[in-house]
């Protein structure tokens, strides 16, 4: 077993009391709680060393333009990339996909040209594809799931041609917890077209070790919020040669060589895509959670996760009436587990719990199209990382066998 119990103290909030219960948080995979590292090294930087980055020549500015870049740094030997040039830093995941979308979407697509996206996408890697597509002419297309909640590999295979320009897809699903086989798709998607891979890797980062050089996308999007960092800041990975051939998304200062009256020229990567004020102290506390993780090893996190995951696989498989949407092999999946408890409504399952201390989510989790392919309405759903514990899946059974009593459902 892999423990990480003494992991608990350095998150403050856990300290807390809700109702007269110990908080439980059981809602990672929304956004993670942040260790004292974290917060500590955000509030240094704003006590004694915050200035603007790249523009002053006094020594607070250039200390942090230092700590700025030092975390771009330190974030791109987290992914193992080949530069720290090739790492991005954006408002999160939802903005480097949008910036995706209107930049290499644009100048790439035509009236005919496919995307391909999975049934299982966060709305963050639907909606900036579908408003892409409106402009564009290109067509959506969408991958199904097989009965194991897992990519349809085949269907992936029948679907990868030359009218794909694009394949966008989760490295690991919000909802169900599935891991899709990144490199495998990979090997589908550039040996049957010239389509470029991007993965929301906003589930995935955070809880697996992640080498891009071997990854096989040719863009990764990922945040800080969901792997115990701030929120506000996010990053975009991408292949040296692909962003050297974007355009910029956003224009102001910073991002620019040469702004006359009527056209500017652009800073090199990863500047050009960099406009305006950067989200200075949000990148120290990025680097601080990088380097706290890195410190676990994101091997153990892995193992961690593995480990809770079928534990609390196998403690929900006692409760009566409980349904739960993910795959049943946890190596095929993540630390999230979505469920519905007989008729009772998601939200009132979340509220009983709540009583007792315990934040789960409940909701469609930005996933309607997910929802409608599982003719679900709404689950609840728990999800984990390295401050959870045996002890708070053995809560949340608890509190499930409350809501069945309050319910009747355990009357019949």
């Amino acid at each position: 077993m892999t423990d990480l119990s003494h992991l608990r103290r350095d998150f403050p909030i856990l300290r807390r009391e809700d109702y007269g219960h110990p908080v439980v948080f059981l809602d990672s995979a929304a956004s993670a709680q942040k260790p004292v590292p974290v917060l500590e090294s955000m509030d240094r930087f704003y006590r004694s060393q915050y200035a603007n980055v790249h523009r002053g020549a006094y020594k607070l500015s250039q200390e942090a333009t230092e700590a700025y870049e030092d975390a771009r740094r330190r974030v791109a030997s987290f992914v193992n990339a080949g530069s720290p040039d090739e790492i991005i830093f954006t408002k999160g995941t939802t903005t480097a996909l949008n910036g995706l979308a209107s930049s290499w979407g644009i100048d790439h697509l035509e009236p005919g040209d496919r995307i391909v996206l999975s049934l299982m996408e966060h709305h963050a890697n639907l909606v900036p594809w579908q408003l892409i597509a409106k402009r564009t002419g290109a067509e959506l297309v969408y991958i199904p799931l097989t009965s194991e909640f897992e990519l349809d590999l085949n269907a992936l295979r029948a679907t990868i041609d030359q009218r794909v320009k694009i394949v966008s897809l989760t490295g690991m699903s919000n909802v169900l917890g599935t891991i899709p086989p990144i490199q495998q798709i990979s090997a589908i998607v550039h040996a049957q077209s010239e389509a470029i891979l991007i993965v929301d890797g906003a589930q995935l980062v955070p809880h697996l070790p992640v080498d891009v050089q071997s990854f096989g996308a040719d863009f990764l999007a990922f945040s800080a919020h969901k792997m115990l960092g701030p929120t506000g800041i996010g990053v975009l990975w991408g292949k040296p040669e692909l962003l050297e051939e974007m355009e910029p998304w956003e224009g102001g200062g910073e991002m620019i060589a040469t702004v006359g009256l009527y056209e500017s020229t652009w800073a090199p990567v990863p500047q050009k895509f960099e406009a305006g004020t950067p989200p200075i102290a949000e990148a120290v506390g990025l680097a601080a959670a990088v380097h706290y993780l890195e410190e676990i090893g994101m091997e153990a996190v892995r193992s961690h996760d593995l480990e809770l995951t079928a534990y609390a696989l196998d403690r929900l498989s006692e409760v009566p009436d409980l349904i739960q949407y993910g795959p049943t092999d946890v190596t095929a999946r993540g630390g999230v587990i979505s469920f519905t408890l007989g008729d009772v409504h998601p939200h009132d399952i979340a509220t009983i719990l709540d009583s007792r201390g315990i934040s789960v989510r409940a909701g469609h989790h930005c996933a309607k199209p997910l929802m409608a392919d599982l003719c679900l309405a709404a689950t609840a759903r728990a999800s984990f990382h390295v401050y959870n514990g045996r002890e708070d899946v053995d809560a949340l059974i608890a509190g499930l066998h409350e809501a069945r009593s309050l319910f009747g459902l355990d009357e019949g």
